[in-house]
């Protein structure tokens, strides 16, 4: 059963509680004030304690900057541009510690961080946790894991951006040291899994919870604790710009598996077959438990950058919905790596835009700005006002069982090959992706042929995993715990030359041109998307160019300057001092966090300074 999502008493009551308890989840320097006790001894004024941790989701430097902004520059999402900017800098890696963006993300995760520790220690020291009340004990323990995991976010986070940072456990208070040196990212990743192995078994389901999907839950937990695994016995980058792994990484590809296994065993479901109704119920308020996603941020209406800063592009004008940008764009390598009757395609990459006068057209040419078309403020039952931009109300998707499976058969895969377990997991995800009448083919046959060695199965989950979160901005992660950023990388923009050099030439069957026209519904229809047509069947379809608007005759290379340019330091890493075959995905720990740690951090190795 779906129901109204009832995100807005969250972030109200978290709001409410930070705003009106004299700031004594905001700021240290006032906990000694609190009565903890009292706070974490029942269930109400403990849920509103653990609320502070989520007001954080709602600063620009999650909402708008981690989430998916700082996370783009795949081979599945793009973005670029020339100027100075926080977020430019980010985009083509040569952000210093200055970076206003950078600091945003540190300041609001160490704070979240805080707010866990104290949520932590104040539950563990509750007499609550002692109560003979089987109820309030069962909260009590759910608050906890919701806690721990929270901390473990942000710490999976942090590692990935910033590489070793201080590991603080502690609630800051009298006596606690809160200026602490970088710990070892591997240390870090190991602790928070296992206080999530430690709890999870105490946590409550979504369906058994007031706000379902909107909070944390077991479900979710579950499934961070096989993403952390991956994380933590995956690649990552050395202060010497090596790419490595531990020896002990099959260790963590078990924990990986043994617990998608566990959710899948203890709380199954099927994968909804509307893959777009996923997504649209998130732009309709509409938050089902049981169901594919199983975390999201709740955005109350007004917070929130989903339909501002990625979605379908809206241009303010004659119409209610106001404004809303896209600043990652689909490659065309990642449109045209779809089968094209994967039903997947038509909601990932959106093709159009709305314009002032709300009528949709065409994507720009000029830069190919494919969107995300998952999401969009024209998708809002109620038009937010014509002078709006931001403040959506559209939650952001945390993790999704989809993601659970893949990460099962990705893991079954690396520890045994690729056995029937992992076969049937593949196929659950594809399944979706095409109608029944096209399975024997496009799923069993697909996944049966991809599934005679443990490369080609890998593959298969690299491939299936960019199709089936593709604008969700997790990829960036992946392809760094695979090893893969600068191949993926690589082979985007040579893909993208390639198709350049094709319509330039006039060879190949992909169109140079398409024709276009709006139905009697106002939707655009595209006639060729994926073959040259020479003429339209009549005048009612206009041309418009296509791949051939890939190639720039005033550019010495001839390519659209968005396929050099803006991959440049990506694909040519010496330009900042970085050997080739090496993304440096890691930034500087930002001014803040060496400002605040009075000479105790400092920014070595990585080749920063360049």
């Amino acid at each position: 059963m779906k129901e109204l999502k009832s995100k807005y008493i969250i972030v109200a009551l978290a709001a409410l509680f930070s705003a009106t308890a004299c700031d004594r989840f905001l700021d240290p320097e006032s906990l000694s004030k609190v009565d903890s006790q009292y706070i974490f001894s029942n269930a109400d004024d403990a849920r509103k304690a653990l609320n502070a941790m989520y007001v954080h989701f709602s600063h620009d430097g999650f909402r708008s900057r981690l989430s998916n902004n700082m996370t783009g520059n795949t081979d599945i999402e793009h973005s670029g541009g020339s100027s100075d900017g926080a977020r430019y800098q980010i985009w083509r890696l040569d952000a210093q510690e200055n970076n206003g963006d950078l600091g945003y993300v540190w300041d609001i995760g160490y704070k979240a961080i805080r707010d866990a520790n104290i949520a932590i220690e104040g539950i563990l020291a509750s007499k609550a946790m002692d109560s003979e009340d089987q109820a309030l004990l069962n909260d009590m323990n759910h608050f906890l894991g919701e806690a721990y995991t929270m901390r473990a976010y942000w710490y999976s986070m942090l590692v990935y951006y910033f590489g070793d940072v201080p590991f603080m456990t502690r609630a800051p208070g009298v006596g606690v040291e809160y200026n602490l040196p970088k710990t070892d990212r591997n240390e870090i990743l190991s602790a928070v899994i296992n206080d999530l192995i430690d709890i999870e078994g105490k946590m409550k389901w979504a369906d058994e919870l007031q706000y379902g999907i909107e909070q944390i839950n077991r479900e979710y937990t579950l499934g961070m604790i096989a993403r952390l695994a991956l994380q933590r016995g995956g690649y990552y980058l050395k202060p010497d710009l090596t790419m490595a792994r531990e020896d002990d990484y099959l260790d963590y590809y078990q924990v990986a598996r043994d617990y998608t296994a566990k959710l899948m065993t203890l709380k199954d479901r099927p994968l909804p077959q509307d893959f777009r109704q996923v997504f649209m119920n998130q732009c309709k308020f509409i938050s089902p438990v049981n169901d594919d996603i199983l975390f999201e941020v709740p955005f109350a209406v007004g917070e929130g950058d989903v339909g501002w800063n990625i979605g379908i592009r809206v241009n303010p004008g004659n119409h209610p919905y106001g404004q809303g940008s896209n600043y990652m764009a689909m490659p065309l390598t990642y449109y045209y790596s779809f089968d094209k009757t994967d039903k997947r395609l038509g909601v990932t990459c959106g093709l159009y835009m709305i314009n002032e006068d709300f009528v949709q057209e065409l994507v720009s040419s000029g830069d190919m700005n494919i969107s995300q078309g998952k999401w969009s403020r024209h998708f809002l039952d109620n038009p937010p006002g014509p002078s709006t931009n931001k403040g959506t109300g559209i939650n952001w998707p945390m993790l999704r069982y989809s993601d659970v499976l893949l990460m099962f058969a990705e893991a079954e895969n690396e520890l045994n090959g690729p056995t029937a377990e992992a076969q049937v997991a593949l196929r659950r995800v594809r399944q979706r992706a095409f109608d029944a009448a096209e399975w024997g083919a496009k799923v069993d046959a697909y996944v049966a042929g991809k599934s005679g060695s443990k490369q080609d199965f890998f593959d298969a989950i690299v491939d299936e995993r960019a199709w089936e979160f593709g604008g969700e901005m997790i990829r960036k992660y992946e392809l760094i715990r695979w090893n893969l950023y600068y191949e993926k990388v690589q082979e985007t923009v040579e893909g993208c030359k390639a198709l350049a050099d094709s319509a330039f030439a006039g060879m190949g069957v992909l169109p140079d041109y398409v024709y276009t026209k709006l139905d009697e519904n106002g939707d655009l229809l595209i006639l060729n998307t994926h073959e040259k047509v020479v003429s339209p069947p009549d005048d009612t379809w206009e041309r418009q160019t296509w791949l051939i608007s890939m190639y720039d005759e005033n550019k010495a290379d001839g390519y659209a300057e968005w396929i050099t340019s803006d991959y440049a330091n990506y694909v040519n890493p010496s330009n900042i001092g970085v050997p080739d075959g090496v993304i440096r995905y890691i930034f500087p720990i930002p001014t803040i966090g060496i400002d605040n740690s009075k000479g105790l951090l400092t920014n070595d190795g990585y080749n920063f300074g360049f």
